[in-house]
């Protein structure tokens, strides 16, 4: 299992369509990958469950994976929400 905390620095945080692109990413990965915020964890993989997180740029997250390529896709979770 491989996490890591990266700061959310999407303009406009997560609203609908970068929760699809998210979603998007994180569905290319046969790991189980999860996105954890405060109290709430929630599948990456999973649009309704990332629409509750209801994330704003420069908040913190916790992102985590569990498989073959829990690296790769932590990793290019990461970049996502860092450069996107």
């Amino acid at each position: 299992m491989v996490k890591k905390t990266v700061t959310v620095e999407l303009a406009s945080g997560l609203e609908a369509r970068p929760v699809a692109m998210l979603v998007q990413v994180a569905s290319q990965y046969e790991s189980s990958i999860y996105v954890e915020i405060d109290t709430k964890k929630v599948n990456a993989k999973s649009i309704m469950g990332m629409m509750t997180l209801g994330l704003a740029a420069g908040e913190q997250v916790t992102i985590s994976a569990d498989g073959a390529d829990e690296n790769q896709a932590v990793t290019d979770i990461e970049k996502y929400l860092s450069n996107n």
